[in-house]
C-alpha cells in the first residue's frame, strides 16, 4: 500500500498514506500490528464504540491515537500518525472486497463501493474499522445476550468531548443544511443521536462562556 496515484496488480495504492519513516514504526507494523490491534479492540472506550453510535473519524482521529499514544508513550506525532493510518487501513482492507466491472476494479469497504484508483486516506479515515468486527460478533450470539451487550453499552455511553464536539460540528452543519433542521436526541440513527448530543453539549459550552 502507497500513495501512488494507480493501482496495479495486486498491490492497493492509497492516496495521502503515510509508509513508516522510522525503524521503530516498521517494527510495529511488521510484528506488533496484530496485538496493537487487539489492545484497541478490548479498550473500554473502543467496546462502547464499535457498534456505530459513534461517528467513524472519532474513531479513527481521536480514540486510536489515545490508545496507540497509551501503547507507545515513546513516538513522536509523525509517528503516530503512520501507526494510526496502517491500523486504520489494515482493519478496513481486511473487511473489503475487490471486484472487476469491465477495465476498472471497484473495492468494497462497508456500506462503501469505489474505484480503486480513487482511493484516498480521508475516504479509509470515514470508515469504521471495527464494525465489521461487532457484526460478526452480533452474528454469533444470541438476542438475549445481544440485548444484554447493547444495554451495557447504552448505559456507559463515552462521555462527549471537546476533541469529538469539534470533530462533530462540520458534519452537524452539513447534516442542519441537508434537512434543514438539527439532528435530535430522539432518533433512532445512532450518529444522529450522537450529533445532537454533541449540539447539546456545544451549546452548553457556549452558555457557560457567555457566548
Amino acid at each position: 500500500m502507497s500513495d501512488d496515484d494507480e493501482s496495479t496488480g495486486a498491490e492497493l495504492k492509497i492516496r495521502g498514506f503515510k509508509e513508516p519513516s522510522s525503524k521503530r514504526v516498521q517494527e510495529i507494523v511488521e510484528s506488533d500490528l496484530d496485538d496493537l490491534k487487539a489492545t484497541i479492540l478490548n479498550d473500554d472506550m473502543m467496546q462502547k464504540a464499535m457498534p456505530g453510535n459513534v461517528d467513524p473519524e472519532v474513531i479513527n482521529k481521536i480514540l486510536i491515537p489515545k490508545i496507540i499514544r497509551t501503547k507507545y508513550p515513546d513516538l513522536s506525532e509523525k509517528e503516530y500518525e503512520e501507526l494510526r493510518q496502517h491500523v486504520v487501513v489494515d482493519a478496513v482492507m481486511k473487511g473489503a472486497t475487490i471486484e472487476q466491472s469491465g477495465d476498472k476494479r471497484f473495492i468494497r469497504m462497508a456500506n462503501q463501493f469505489v474505484n480503486i484508483d480513487e482511493l484516498h486516506i480521508d475516504l479509509i479515515d470515514s470508515i469504521n474499522p471495527f464494525q465489521k468486527a461487532f457484526e460478526i460478533l452480533s452474528k454469533t450470539v444470541n438476542a438475549n445476550v445481544l440485548k444484554s451487550i447493547m444495554d451495557c453499552i447504552a448505559s456507559t455511553r463515552l462521555q462527549m468531548t471537546d476533541e469529538e464536539a469539534i470533530l462533530l460540528w462540520p458534519k452537524i452543519k452539513q447534516f442542519v443544511k441537508t434537512f434543514n433542521r438539527e439532528p435530535t436526541l430522539n432518533a433512532v440513527d445512532p450518529l444522529e443521536h450522537r450529533m445532537a448530543e454533541a449540539l447539546v453539549y456545544l451549546k452548553h459550552q457556549r452558555r457557560e462562556k457567555g457566548l
